[in-house]
């Protein structure tokens, strides 16, 4: 029988995996690993500290800082979004909730759409517009409500920016200083920030598109409340630890957090307030996919063990974290 890493190697040499893999159990590295080029033009390599974007993934940080203010009492779960708006984004359902926000049944019209198709353009603005928080007003604007708030789960990107936007406001401190003292500091995830995508750094890997360019003219130029913080494979295996150990919110928060609120049976997964539980197993789940970008990390807070695959590309993630845990989907 092949050990994880010759099982890890071949999927990855069959599919020209590049990324990062790490797998622990019960807080021992069982594997780290990287594969591929983090800067094709150049020929840099991944390595196992190389620092990925994570798409989608980066909702479970707005949702512990949000979270982490309704600890503090700045705000509740019941929080009407209009409360903190005031007059902007009209076309808000007055009735919308920081919960509904969180479970993806506010019902509000998505910016950022899931289109499927990784090479498309679909910001309608130019990436350098979107920087910070209050600059997504424009994009958010414009579009109209798809259904009342709770009647159903539907994802949503817009959401994700308001709750942004809702706790920068209620805070007063930008969303993204917010994650970094709220989350990242607490966990210990020293490597994780919003990064420019036009200012990657040092350790950082582009994304890539299937016909070879960059994504950096696909994503806003630093992400937000939806998606675009970059993170590590063993940034990774410290904010599981501390969310589970209630360093970040309160093991009650968490609970919530954790438990299901909404059945997606399109994805076999269910969803809580930020975070994907699938169907089949008691594991939580950060999932990321975009243009030159694809995540996902996965906890078992029962064993303590935890599956991080990250990779520079739209689908690179997919057939190794199946492989890892093929009841995952």
């Amino acid at each position: 029988m092949p050990s994880l890493e010759d099982a890890v190697d071949q999927i990855a040499n069959e599919t020209g995996f590049a990324g990062v893999v790490r797998v622990d159990r019960g807080g021992d590295v069982q594997l780290a690993k990287a594969y591929g080029l983090a800067h094709r033009g150049y020929g840099i390599p991944n390595t196992v500290d190389t620092r990925f974007g994570i798409a989608s993934g980066t909702k479970g940080f707005t949702a512990l800082t949000v979270v982490s203010l309704v600890d503090d009492g700045k705000l509740s779960l019941d929080t009407r979004a209009r409360e903190v708006l005031g007059t902007d984004l009209p076309l808000i359902d007055d009735a919308v909730t920081v919960e509904h926000l969180l479970g993806h049944r506010s019902g509000i019209g998505d910016f950022f759409p899931d289109h499927g198709d990784v090479t498309a353009y679909p910001l309608g603005v130019a990436p350098h517009e979107l920087l910070d928080t209050e600059q997504y007003l424009a994009v958010l604007d414009r579009h109209p409500a798809e259904f009342p708030p709770g009647a159903k789960f539907s994802y949503c990107n817009g959401g994700y920016v308001v709750l942004a936007l809702i706790a920068e406001r209620v805070s007063g401190v930008p969303y993204h200083q917010l994650v970094r003292e709220r989350v990242c500091e607490p966990a210990g995830m020293h490597d994780t920030d919003f990064l420019r995508t036009d200012e990657p750094g040092e350790r950082t890997a582009l994304g890539y598109l299937p016909d070879g360019r960059t994504n950096v003219l696909h994503l806003p130029i630093r992400g937000n409340g939806d998606g675009g913080i970059y993170s590590t494979a063993a940034d990774f295996a410290k904010f599981w630890r501390a969310v589970f150990d209630g360093k970040v919110v309160s093991p009650g928060r968490v609970a919530e957090m954790v438990r299901p609120r909404s059945e997606v049976p399109e994805y076999s997964k269910r969803h809580g307030l930020g975070f994907w539980l699938p169907s089949s197993t008691d594991f939580v789940m950060l999932d990321g996919y975009d243009a030159g970008v694809s995540f996902r990390s996965a906890h078992d807070p029962a064993s303590g063990s935890t599956y991080t695959v990250l990779a520079n590309s739209a689908e690179g993630a997919w057939p190794v974290i199946r492989s890892l845990v093929p009841s995952i989907h």
